[in-house]
């Protein structure tokens, strides 16, 4: 399923390879995988889940 998504990773991204990737399919969900390692998976997270943790990040709080 994974392989028809389309990942991206943030342009802050550093080169050092320690970055998560996101991917936003059609259906109602977020994907998230390590990019130094997508062949191990990924997650998936509601839209409003991925909203929170992104919240938490810009607070400080994660």
């Amino acid at each position: 399923m994974s392989s028809t998504w389309t990942w991206r990773k943030s342009s802050r991204s550093v080169s050092n390879g320690q970055c998560v990737e996101v991917a936003r399919p059609d259906a109602p969900t977020v994907g998230l995988r390590d990019s130094k390692n997508p062949q191990a998976g990924h997650l998936r997270v509601s839209p409003a889940a991925f909203g929170a943790f992104l919240t938490a990040i810009r607070d400080g709080r994660a």
